[in-house]
């Protein structure tokens, strides 16, 4: 009873931003609801005064709710169907992740950007976006303030792609299939890729969804491998404080056992269209409410005062992304 007086305030003021986003998202499918969450939150975090109980309950928010929706959203992954329908996209896909990963790392350094907001703007470019920054904030323990940020910025690179990416697929003569190929791997949100996508045509939409499902399964190995990197440096740090002993069950981020286990779920077919369907919808409302709390956290000045290296980082992460995923199928010949 005691949690609960503490923290329902917080949750109901972030329940009731997400209720507006989620909408908002539903009719405006080429922003979404987690987008629409995080920016009006940080409006009325800015525009109004928060009361002061509601600290705790948007802390459990923005941590908490954000993991159980990492965990259900794998309930919409089925690692069968995307091993069946994405072989073929499978090495442009490795490659467009290998190279925004060099590239985050090599401009990273020389823009001097610090290793969280590197990290999340390189895996949201990399991958899929907010979701693929909701699962790895936690891990490597992001403040506010760096979600936000690498959220709008992998955001603002999106809707230039959807615009951009047709015209630019045209004037180089990609195909149907190379142009779907090309969306699924160098555009990070789901929706941008099926908008930009059915702009080109039919074929590309279709093909661009698959390309999409089989990048979005490698939120899981990349996560794992952002937990290994945060462990070491956990127990480097331990290991130069005296006295200072490492609790592994700690410090492992759990929930992505979680998230492994309800992909698996849904790869066996334990559970039906209808759950799916429902998880998925569920899924994506928790993390609205996720960024929703984030953004009622988030003080823009201080935001502000990050500046523009981390933008002009998205710039060069998205920028090697595109060429890479051009490049590669003009080597293998696939247009």
């Amino acid at each position: 009873m005691n949690w609960l007086v503490r923290h329902y305030l917080g949750i109901v003021i972030a329940l009731a931003v997400a209720g507006v986003s989620y909408a908002l998202g539903l009719a405006v499918p080429i922003v979404g609801g987690p987008v629409f969450g995080i920016l009006i939150g940080i409006l009325v975090n800015n525009l109004f005064k928060k009361p002061e109980a509601s600290a705790a309950g948007l802390n459990f928010t923005s941590k908490k709710v954000l993991q159980a929706a990492v965990v259900i959203l794998g309930s919409g992954l089925s690692l069968r169907q995307v091993l069946a329908t994405g072989q073929s996209s499978l090495l442009i896909i490795v490659t467009t992740i290998a190279s925004a990963f060099l590239a985050t790392v090599v401009a990273g350094k020389l823009l001097g950007v610090g290793f969280n907001l590197k990290s999340l703007i390189g895996v949201g470019t990399a991958i899929c976006g907010g979701s693929a920054i909701a699962a790895i904030s936690p891990i490597i323990e992001a403040e506010d303030q760096e979600i936000a940020y690498s959220i709008s910025t992998v955001f603002l690179f999106n809707i230039v792609a959807v615009f951009l990416f047709p015209a630019l697929g045209h004037l180089i003569g990609l195909s149907q299939a190379g142009f779907g190929l090309f969306a699924g791997t160098a555009i990070n949100d789901t929706s941008s890729v099926v908008a930009a996508g059915y702009i080109y045509g039919n074929e590309a939409g279709d093909y661009a969804t698959i390309v999409k499902l089989t990048r979005t399964i490698m939120i899981i190995p990349i996560a794992v491998v952002f937990a290994l990197v945060m462990m070491a440096r956990k127990r480097k740090e331990a290991g130069t404080a005296a006295g200072v002993r490492l609790d592994f069950a700690k410090i492992f981020p759990w929930f992505i056992l979680g998230f492994l286990a309800a992909s698996a779920l849904n790869t066996f077919g334990v559970l039906g269209a209808g759950p799916i369907a429902f998880l998925k919808e569920l899924g994506k409302f928790f993390i609205t409410m996720a960024l929703a709390a984030i953004g009622l956290k988030t003080d823009l000045r201080k935001m502000l005062k990050t500046g523009f290296r981390p933008l002009v980082l998205g710039l060069v992460v998205w920028m090697s992304v595109g060429l890479v995923s051009i490049a590669v199928q003009k080597l293998i010949g696939s247009w």
